[in-house]
Formats: structure tokens, sequence, C-alpha cells
């Protein structure tokens, strides 16, 4: 794997969390490919502007992302990202504290600029 492109990509997951906790709905839309294909962890697909519209109404409103663990693995041009997240905040006015597992594909569409094509979350039940 290139020292680089692991970079760019701890960086751009990095960017994803600021983003994803201040609801910033442009810098979300370059980090989110048109063709966004999401699977929530209720198993429910959501779109690109699914999401955006999720941030910019409020509706998901996300106070703290801990992460705890993350792994990359790199091939060419995509990125894979598996990480484990606790996030805590509000949807629909409702609050939610959940520990999630994502897995996320990252496609290179310019050097050193990442988005998201694919991704998918996974409730993690307490033990």
């Amino acid at each position: 794997m290139s020292p680089t492109a692991e970079i760019a990509i701890q960086t751009a997951e990095t960017d994803l969390k600021q983003a994803m906790l201040t609801s910033d709905v442009a810098r979300l839309d370059q980090l989110l490919a048109p063709d966004l294909i999401f699977i929530n962890h209720l198993g429910q697909p959501m779109t690109k502007q699914d999401d955006l519209n999720a941030h910019r109404s409020r509706i998901m409103a996300i106070e703290t992302v801990e992460i705890s663990d993350q792994a990359i693995k790199v091939v060419e041009q995509i990125a894979i990202v598996n990480v484990a997240a606790h996030i805590r905040g509000q949807f629909a006015d409702e609050p939610f504290d959940a520990t999630l597992r994502f897995t996320r594909v990252w496609q290179a569409i310019a050097p050193n600029h990442w988005q998201v094509i694919a991704a998918q979350a996974t409730e993690i039940q307490p033990s």
C-alpha cells in the first residue's frame, strides 16, 4: 500500500468525520460521490441527496463520534476502510447512542481527491 494513499485516506476519513459532526453539507458534497450507494444501520438504502438533506435540514445532528478501530486497504485507485465508531446525536428529535461498524469504499477521482462511492453500516450489539 502506498503510504501517500493511506495518509490521503486517513485525512479524508478525518474530514468526513468533521463534516458529519458539523453538518457541513458543502464538504460532504465534495466527499460523497454523486452516485453513492449507502446502506444504513437499519438496512435501508440512502442516496447522497438523502444524506445531504438529513444534515441540511438538521433531521440528523451528530454530537460525538469516537473511533475505536480502523483498517485501511488501498488497491490502485480504490481504498476500503473498515471502522468502528460510537456515535451520539439526534435523529428526528430523538436521541441516539450507538456503536456502528462502517465499511466505506473510496475512489480516487483526481490526485489526492477521494470520494466515498459505497458505504454500509452495521450496529454492533453490546456484549
